[in-house]
């Protein structure tokens, strides 16, 4: 089972292979926070101003208020931004907070596609019926939190649909939510760099509960199940 370090040293070689693969031009390398009550915090260091993201807001005002405050870990050459941010309590974790925020701004790739077409990091950006929106995986354990089928513990919601939880099997690495980013969203790129991300097989264990499994559901490798990016 992934712990604090684990988690620290997965996510500082995911941000230098990416930074290596120039697949992103800005980065806040992660930290590790001790709390009161055995609470260990793995962020990037600035979650002071993340209020913006539950406000009825016009995503553009919620971007641009992510982006000028460098709340993220990863901003990608496109713009989109990556937000990787997990909580421990003596040493098991408790929850996690994983966000992809493309950028809005997509006119200039769009209305200009010759100029990008043959650039890997663009190539999945430059058609105009795109829309983007946000995604999160988002995993809580406590117990005034959890209520199995609304708000199961491991969940992914679209867009900002306050209601949006879609049962996830399991806690995510950071490997694997970046390999589900790369691979849906910035595939092209994905063909071309799979093999020089460091591929990272330590999973957590399941948490759905066996009502949530009748549901429509994602599932996350099973634990000590050995895999990486490939094409």
């Amino acid at each position: 089972m992934p712990d604090p370090k684990r988690i620290h040293s997965q996510i500082e070689k995911l941000t230098a292979d990416l930074i290596g693969a120039s697949l992103c031009n800005e980065q806040r390398f992660p930290v590790i926070k001790e709390q009161p009550d055995g609470l260990i915090d793995v962020n990037f260091g600035n979650v002071t101003n993340l209020s913006i993201v539950l406000r009825n807001r016009p995503y553009k005002d919620v971007y641009d208020e992510l982006e000028r405050n460098k709340s993220y870990n990863l901003k990608m050459l496109d713009g989109a931004i990556l937000q990787i941010m997990y909580r421990f309590r003596n040493s098991e974790i408790e929850s996690h907070r994983l966000a992809f925020f493309p950028s809005p701004y997509l006119e200039e790739f769009q209305n200009n596609p010759e100029i990008y077409e043959t650039d890997e990091i663009y190539a999945d950006i430059i058609m105009k019926n795109i829309v983007p929106f946000p995604i999160r995986f988002d995993f809580d354990s406590r117990e005034d939190v959890h209520k199995v089928l609304e708000h199961p513990k491991s969940h992914l919601t679209l867009g900002q649909y306050r209601n949006c939880r879609i049962p996830v099997s399991a806690p995510l690495t950071p490997y694997c939510f970046i390999s589900f980013i790369l691979r849906n969203f910035y595939h092209t790129a994905y063909q071309k760099f799979c093999e020089i991300i460091t591929p990272f097989t330590d999973v957590f264990s399941d948490t759905i509960d066996g009502l949530e499994k009748r549901l429509v559901h994602i599932s996350v490798p099973l634990s000590g199940e050995k895999w990486k990016l490939s094409r």
